[in-house]
C-alpha cells in the first residue's frame, strides 16, 4: 500500500533468513514493478540467483535491467554485469557486453576497462600458455588503437592524453612477456604523458 525501498530491502532480508526463496523472488518482482529504474534492486536480485547457482536466471535479470529506458546508476549495473561474466570465465560474452556498451557511449573509462580486461581477464587464468597470454596483449593493443581513433578529435585532447597514458602504463606492465610493438606510437605516448604532467604542474 505504501511501498518504499527500505521496506522491500528489510522484508527480502527477513524472508531470505527464513529460507523462503520463492517469496524473495516474488518480492523482488514487486520491487522492480514499483521501481524499474532501481539498479540496486536489479543487482541484488541477480546476485541472489547467482548465489543459488541459477546462472541463467541471473543473466536474464541483468539483460532485462540494461533494457530499462531509465536507470538510476547504469554505470554500476554494467560494471556488475561485466564482473559477473568475467567471474564465470565467459570471456566472449564479456567482449560482446563491452561492444554493446560502447555502442551506447564511447566513454574513456569504458575503453580503458575493456583494454585492461583483454590484457588481464583471460591472462589471469594460470592455465593459459605463454603464447595465449601474448595474444591477450595483442587484443588489448587493438582496443587501445580503436579508442585512440575514436578520441582523435581536437575537443577530446585531454581524454586522448589520459588514454595514451594508460596505454603507456600497460605496455610497461608487460615486462619480459612481450616487447612493445609501438614504434609508430611510442613518441605520441611519451609526448602525451609529458603534456599531462606539465598541465598538472601548471594547475
Amino acid at each position: 500500500m505504501a511501498p518504499k525501498a527500505k521496506i522491500f530491502d528489510k522484508y527480502i532480508v527477513m524472508e531470505l533468513q527464513l529460507g523462503n526463496i520463492d517469496r524473495c523472488r516474488k518480492l523482488y518482482i514487486k520491487y522492480l514493478e514499483w521501481s524499474p529504474q532501481n539498479c540496486y534492486a536489479w543487482i541484488k536480485y541477480a546476485e541472489l540467483e547467482n548465489i543459488l547457482s541459477e546462472k541463467e536466471r541471473a543473466r536474464m535479470l541483468f539483460e532485462e535491467a540494461i533494457r530499462q529506458p531509465q536507470l538510476d546508476m547504469p554505470e554500476l549495473l554494467w560494471k556488475v554485469y561485466l564482473e559477473f561474466e568475467i567471474s564465470e570465465k565467459e570471456f566472449e560474452r564479456t567482449r560482446q557486453l563491452y561492444e554493446r556498451l560502447l555502442d551506447r557511449k564511447m566513454d574513456l573509462k569504458v575503453w580503458i576497462s575493456y583494454a585492461k580486461f583483454e590484457a588481464e581477464g583471460e591472462a589471469n587464468d594460470s592455465l593459459l600458455e605463454e603464447e595465449k597470454k601474448k595474444q591477450c596483449i595483442q587484443h588489448a593493443r587493438r582496443v587501445f588503437e580503436r579508442a585512440d581513433n575514436c578520441l582523435n578529435a581536437p575537443e577530446l585532447k585531454e581524454a586522448r592524453s589520459a588514454l595514451l597514458e594508460e596505454w603507456l602504463n600497460m605496455e610497461a606492465s608487460f615486462g619480459d612477456l612481450e616487447e612493445p610493438q609501438m614504434t609508430d606510437n611510442i613518441k605520441i605516448l611519451e609526448a602525451a604523458y609529458r603534456w599531462k604532467k606539465q598541465k598538472c604542474e601548471e594547475d
